[in-house]
């Protein structure tokens, strides 16, 4: 009896020296990681990669799914499960990682990583298993009390894969969709990130009070306008924007953090406030030609033509060198309020005088004349 037991624990140790060893992995089964960021939530897929015609170069197409890949749950005749499902890939377990909270196939998961399964099946839907048991060797071990999360997919035709590989597709801002493909077929299951804003706007606030990046105010304009173009998190983008004009040490009263004040504060639905702030913006010695003829096209944009109108007034009014884009502002003002006998006149002046850098787009002001005189 002693003899077995030193023989048993010799064995244990030589398998424990073994995975220690820097060796090809077994059956030449590939390790592999693949990442991919959904906004700011990374989700990482760990596994070992087996091939069609396995270590020895056998070809074993069309007796992958339902032959070395079995159906359903079974006693794989080693470990402690009687009852094991796939391990969805080879050697150790498959893991996926996940940075935040996600919804799988629509169904919550929380961070974490999980070992992964798959109970496939000759009829009907498959289903992806997470365990909250990641560090198992395949599915030797599998216990259900121990899954944090089931869902169904269908498994669909694939282009020929010779490596077991996982990935991601239909990437899109808020979700993308996991996969794993071989041989002849491939199996997804969705992801979604349902508040990919709030973990931005944690990452962003984190970042302005606890690293360096808030001691300018660029990345505080920044937090803020983030917010406004989101609509998210307005009462504090508020802040953050004030923090941006009139911060201790950081504040900086200029075009460009007024006019971030005033995004959140139209996000906000105060337009007149935002627009009481713009009329400060723009007359702001560092309020560039461009900055200010943008501002009269946003404007147009909105519908305000006679607001608009003002602001490419006082645009010429406060930059008489300029000879071009004042003019289109102009021209464009006049057009909006009806008024076409000035705006070919502005049309007119700006085309006499369009700069070097605006030549290519001469054909389409002339279209505007064209237009109008027409």
């Amino acid at each position: 009896m002693k003899k077995l037991l030193f023989l048993a624990c010799g064995l244990c140790l030589s398998l424990q020296l073994l995975a220690q060893l820097a060796l090809p992995p077994s059956g030449g089964n590939q390790k592999c990681t693949v990442t991919q960021w959904i906004g700011p939530a990374s989700v990482s897929i760990t596994y070992n990669s087996p091939d069609v015609h396995g270590p020895n170069g056998e070809d074993r197409k069309g007796h992958i799914w339902g032959e070395l890949v079995h159906y359903g749950f079974i006693d794989q005749g080693y470990g402690t499960s009687k009852a094991a499902p796939w391990r969805a890939g080879s050697n150790e377990n498959t893991t996926i990682t996940f940075s935040n909270d996600v919804k799988i196939e629509g169904q919550p998961l929380k961070a974490g990583t999980y070992g992964v399964y798959l109970d496939v099946e000759k009829e009907g839907p498959w289903t992806w298993i997470f365990s909250n048991n990641s560090t198992s060797w395949g599915s030797y071990f599998y216990n259900p009390k121990e899954d944090a999360l089931r869902v169904k997919t269908t498994p669909v035709d694939a282009p020929y894969t010779e490596w077991l590989t996982y990935g991601f597709d239909d990437r899109q801002q808020t979700s993308a969709t996991g996969y794993l493909q071989w041989e002849n077929r491939r199996i997804p299951f969705k992801i979604e990130v349902p508040n990919v804003n709030d973990i931005y706007v944690n990452k962003l606030r984190g970042q302005l009070e606890g690293t360096t990046a808030g001691f300018t105010n660029q990345p505080w304009m920044a937090a803020a306008q983030f917010c406004a173009q989101n609509k998210v998190n307005l009462e504090e983008a508020l802040h953050w924007a004030d923090n941006a004009i009139s911060g201790n040490f950081i504040g900086v009263e200029d075009f460009n953090s007024l006019q971030t004040k005033a995004l959140v504060l139209q996000a906000m639905g105060k337009d007149a406030e935002a627009d009481v702030v713009m009329d400060k913006a723009i007359k702001q010695p560092t309020a560039t030609v461009m900055a200010v003829h943008q501002y009269g096209r946003a404007l147009l944009a909105s519908g305000k033509n006679q607001k608009a109108m003002d602001v490419f007034k006082l645009n010429r009014q406060l930059h008489p060198t300029d000879m071009f884009t004042t003019y289109v502002g102009l021209a464009r003002g006049f057009t909006a309020m009806g008024d076409k006998k000035s705006a070919i006149k502005n049309w007119e002046l700006a085309i006499k005088n369009i700069p070097e850098d605006q030549k290519a787009n001469a054909p389409a002001y002339e279209a505007e004349l064209k237009k109008l005189k027409g």
